[in-house]
C-alpha cells in the first residue's frame, strides 16, 4: 500500500542514476510471518528495472555486497554509514522490518533494532528517500515527512521482493487500502500501555503460558474499535483505515443507496489521470435511526481504463444495519445516512435513505 508519494517521487524512471539500497534483510526472501517456505526451485534473481541481474535487495545475503556499480549499491549497515551512503545516490530505498509471531508481541510500536534512527538520517541526507515497511501491524512514523514515499508491504511471502520492485518501477499501479488504522501517537489508542507487556513473553520462555489467560475488558472501546475509536475520540490518525495512494486519480460520482432484502450502493467511478488503475470504493455507514456511528457497510474495487468511466455496485451487509439479540436480527423502521468514502476519514456527502423495519434468524 503506498502512503505517501510526495512530488510524485513513484514510480521512479527506468533510467535514474544510481540508487542505494539501505536496511536490506540478510537473508532469503522479504519478511514472511511464519510462511517459512521458499518459491519452487528455490530463491531464483530477480530482473532489475536497469538492465541488470542479481538478487532483488531483500534476497541479497550480503548487505554490502554490489550489484551493479554505480546503479544499485546496498550498504549503510548504521546510520552515519547508511547517510553517507545516501548523499551519494539519486534515491535512497530503505527496507524497514518488524518481525511478530504468535508468541512474541511487540512492545510498542516503533521500529526494532533502531531502524528509525537510520531512517531518520537517510532521510536528513537525501529527501528522495523511500521507506519500504514489512511489518506486521502499524507503526510510528517520526522520521515521516522528511521521506518522499512511504510503501507498505506487510509480510510479501516468496515472490514479495518481485511485487515491491514492480511497484516502486511502476510495473504494477499499487492500489492496497490499510485494513486498519496508523497512530500518530500511542496516546491516541484505548490502551496506549500494552497490557501484560512483557509477562507473555517471560511465561512462554519458561514454559508457564500454556493454559494461562491474559485477560483484557473492552470496557474502554467497547464496539468502537480501530476506525471507530478514532472516530469517537475525534482523534486525526497517521494514516486512516481505509486510506491508499497510487499512480492515476479519480472522480467520484453521486451515489445512489436501494434498501430491500439484499440492499446496496452505486457509483460512477471515472480515472482522471494518465494510466489505468484500480479503485476501491468505501461505503460507510454515518447514521441510524438511533444516532449518529460510523461503520464500514461495504467496498467494491474495480479496474478503470484512462479517461474511462466504469460503475460499481456496492453491497451492503444488512447485519451492520441491525442490532442482535436472542438469535435475532432487529433493523429499526428510519432514516440511514451513508457516505462514500476514500478512507474512514475522507467522507463524501451523505446520502439519507428510508428503510422498513426488519427482523429474520
Amino acid at each position: 500500500m503506498l502512503l505517501r508519494n510526495r512530488g510524485a517521487l513513484l514510480p521512479l524512471s527506468k533510467d535514474v542514476a544510481s540508487i542505494v539500497v539501505i536496511g536490506a534483510m540478510p537473508m532469503p526472501g522479504c519478511c514472511r510471518g511464519r510462511i517459512d517456505a521458499g518459491p519452487a526451485g528455490g530463491w531464483a534473481d530477480v530482473s532489475l528495472p536497469m538492465g541488470v541481474r542479481g538478487p532483488s535487495p531483500i534476497q541479497q545475503p550480503d548487505d554490502r555486497a554490489t550489484l551493479a556499480p554505480g546503479e544499485v549499491r546496498i550498504d549503510g549497515r548504521y546510520p552515519a554509514e547508511a547517510a553517507a551512503a545516501a548523499r551519494r545516490a539519486d534515491v535512497a530505498i530503505v527496507f524497514a522490518t518488524q518481525w511478530m509471531t504468535e508468541g512474541a508481541d511487540v512492545p510498542d510500536l516503533s521500529l526494532p533494532g533502531g531502524q528509525d534512527a537510520t531512517i531518520a538520517a537517510v532521510a536528513a541526507a537525501n529527501p528522495k528517500t523511500i521507506v519500504v515497511l514489512e511489518t506486521g501491524g502499524p507503526v510510528l512514523m517520526p522520521w515521516l515527512d522528511k521521506t518522499g514515499a512511504v510503501l507498505e508491504a506487510w509480510y510479501g511471502g516468496a515472490k514479495g521482493g518481485d511485487a515491491i520492485a514492480a511497484t516502486l518501477f511502476g510495473d504494477v499501479n499499487p492500489s492496497g487500502r490499510l485494513p486498519v488504522t496508523f497512530p500518530a501517537s500511542a496516546d491516541q489508542l484505548p490502551r496506549p500501555a500494552l497490557p501484560y507487556a512483557g509477562m507473555v513473553d517471560r511465561d512462554f520462555a519458561a514454559g508457564l503460558a500454556a493454559g494461562k489467560s491474559y485477560p483484557i475488558d473492552y470496557d474502554i472501546e467497547g464496539a468502537d474499535v480501530g476506525y471507530r475509536w478514532f472516530a469517537r475520540k475525534g482523534a486525526v490518525p497517521l494514516f486512516p483505515f481505509g486510506f491508499g495512494l497510487g499512480y492515476t486519480t479519480f472522480d467520484h460520482g453521486a451515489v445512489t443507496v436501494t434498501g430491500g432484502a439484499r440492499p446496496s450502493a452505486r457509483v460512477t467511478i471515472r480515472n482522471t489521470g494518465m494510466r489505468a488503475g484500480s479503485e476501491v470504493a468505501q461505503l460507510y455507514l454515518v447514521s441510524t435511526p438511533a444516532g449518529r456511528t460510523l461503520r464500514l457497510a461495504g467496498f467494491a474495487k474495480v479496474v478503470v481504463p484512462t479517461a474511462e468511466a466504469v460503475t460499481a455496485t456496492i453491497p451492503i451487509e444488512p447485519r451492520l444495519l441491525a442490532d442482535s439479540k436472542g438469535g435475532r436480527w432487529t433493523m429499526p423502521a428510519g432514516a440511514y445516512g451513508f457516505a462514500l468514502g476514500r478512507s474512514a476519514t475522507d467522507l463524501g456527502p451523505v446520502v439519507t435513505v428510508t428503510l422498513p423495519a426488519r427482523q429474520w434468524r
